[in-house]
């Protein structure tokens, strides 16, 4: 039986266009399951699994010991399974290579290197808090992987409602849905990493709803390694130096708070203007113009009419970018 990450992932290849025949073959497996899964909406529900005992258990102790006495060595899984053989074990020896591989260590790989994706590949999406407290403030930050064009949304909470309302709201500001969007290991995402197997986990079904409407695959970043969402984790930084600083300043100076209505005002101007209409420095482009090239491979969203083309007024300059805009005045005239 797939997964519903698997189940969802072929639904959306289907939908942008790839042939049965190449879906099968990306997924590696055969077209009559990959044409099962397409028939059956209902297929991608996990059912129910009852826990029953294995060939495997009376030995699990003995080889978690060899394993253990052995490290930082490793013993191949044919030679594990002479040794229980003749204590008894009379099952085959995928049982026993799925049970050693939760046994091996954490491989410590290379630093992430900064990689480009293609056009319409991918998103990343996370939540940063802005404000703690009894009036908390957050906000969900998209970045658009190829072209950097960038979406926030404010908001008090981080539930699946929220999370679903803003990338709905970034699926429609951007013209498209990508093909895959990266996300934290937030409880909103994901239930548990690898409840099905490495790589195979437990989804938030509100997630995977959306998903399935709206046509990407969801994907998770590497735990404890914020640079493999390091597009999004660097405009986190570039949000409250270049938009949250300045606009929190000239409002305390006026005796105003910041909440949600004023800062979601204040910051799709502040998109407009400068973050998607500035040079960026590891492209050497224009976000705005490079999501271009991306809405001509991206979905539409559900709800959206037309594809919004995304205002490029001007190129902001380095240096003016820490200091407030005029727009932030006519905002506080609002506010006040």
């Amino acid at each position: 039986m797939l997964t519903q990450e698997e189940a969802v992932e072929i639904r959306v290849l289907a939908r942008r266009g790839v042939s049965l025949r190449e879906i099968a073959r990306q997924m590696g497996y055969s077209r009559n399951t990959v044409r099962r899964y397409l028939r059956d909406a209902e297929a991608d529900r996990y059912k129910p699994r009852s826990s029953r005992a294995t060939k495997l258990d009376a030995f699990k102790d003995y080889l978690t010991g060899r394993v253990e006495a052995a490290r930082p060595d490793w013993i191949p899984a044919p030679v594990l399974m002479h040794e229980i053989r003749e204590r008894g074990y009379r099952g085959g020896i995928t049982q026993i290579k799925a049970y050693l591989a939760t046994l091996k260590p954490t491989v410590v790989c290379e630093p992430v290197r900064r990689f480009e994706t293609a056009p319409g590949l991918q998103m990343q999406a996370d939540f940063t808090f802005i404000r703690r407290g009894s009036d908390p403030l957050m906000a969900l930050v998209a970045t658009m992987g190829y072209s950097r064009a960038a979406f926030v949304r404010f908001s008090q909470k981080e539930d699946e409602s929220a999370l679903a309302e803003a990338l709905r709201a970034a699926f429609d500001y951007f013209g498209g849905v990508p093909a895959h969007v990266l996300f934290d290991n937030a409880k909103t995402v994901v239930l548990q990493r690898d409840a099905y197997g490495p790589g195979l986990h437990r989804w938030n079904p509100e997630l995977m709803r959306l998903a399935d409407e709206c046509g990407f695959a969801p994907r998770l970043c590497r735990p404890y390694r914020a640079k493999t969402k390091g597009k999004v984790e660097r405009f986190n930084r570039y949000l409250k130096g270049s938009f949250l600083v300045p606009l929190t300043a000239r409002m305390k100076a006026d005796g105003l708070r910041l909440d949600v209505a004023t800062a979601n005002a204040a910051v799709m101007r502040w998109l407009e203007e400068v973050a998607n209409a500035r040079v960026h420095a590891t492209t050497g482009a224009i976000p705005a113009i490079r999501l271009a090239e991306e809405q001509l491979v991206m979905l539409p969203p559900p709800r959206l009419v037309s594809r919004p083309a995304i205002p490029v007024r001007r190129v902001i300059p380095v240096e003016s970018l820490q200091h407030p805009l005029s727009v932030y005045d006519e905002l506080l005239e609002v506010a006040a």
